[in-house]
């Protein structure tokens, strides 16, 4: 499994913190970042999701009230959102 996070979008709500410790706080730019991630692209973090960390990864991309958190499969299957 493997999850996007675009920085660009997100708005600094945290809820993905509160819902996987992969994500951090980053007050200074008031966003959210993705601990662990390469940036592919401006502003968008990519990382694989071990597997003991797969429904917290689905919780964090379903609480994010901007989708800036996308949950792909193995096969590279959008799942969330």
């Amino acid at each position: 499994m493997r999850v996007e996070f675009d920085e660009d979008t997100c708005i600094g709500m945290y809820q993905c913190v509160a819902e996987w410790d992969a994500f951090e706080e980053d007050k200074s730019k008031g966003k959210a970042t993705l601990e662990g991630s390469e940036e592919v692209e401006d502003s968008l973090f990519v990382r694989e999701v071990p597997d003991d960390a797969e429904l917290d990864a689905k919780f964090a991309a379903r609480t994010c009230p901007v989708d800036a958190i996308t949950i792909y499969d193995d096969d590279g299957e959008q799942l969330i959102p």
